[in-house]
């Protein structure tokens, strides 16, 4: 598995559980402190990731030793 592959699956898990726990818990008031500011960081994070290309993840993937290459959305 890539980094690329890893940090796209980190993102979406962030957003799903941010998404769950805002509904579990009931906080749909963006006036106050919830779970969906935790999905729109995971947002932001990947809007300023695509312009700049400095992602945080990936540099403690590269350190792990994961694969770098190949694009996630190539059919193999």
């Amino acid at each position: 598995m890539t980094i690329e592959r890893i940090i796209r699956i980190m993102a979406g898990v962030m957003i799903l559980l941010s998404l769950a726990l805002t509904h579990f818990t009931g906080q749909f008031d963006l006036s106050s402190p919830s779970w969906l500011w935790l999905g729109a960081f995971v947002g932001l994070n990947l809007l300023q990731s695509g312009f700049t290309g400095f992602c945080p993840p990936d540099i403690l993937l590269k350190k792990m030793g994961f694969k770098e290459g190949g694009s996630a959305c190539s059919t193999k």
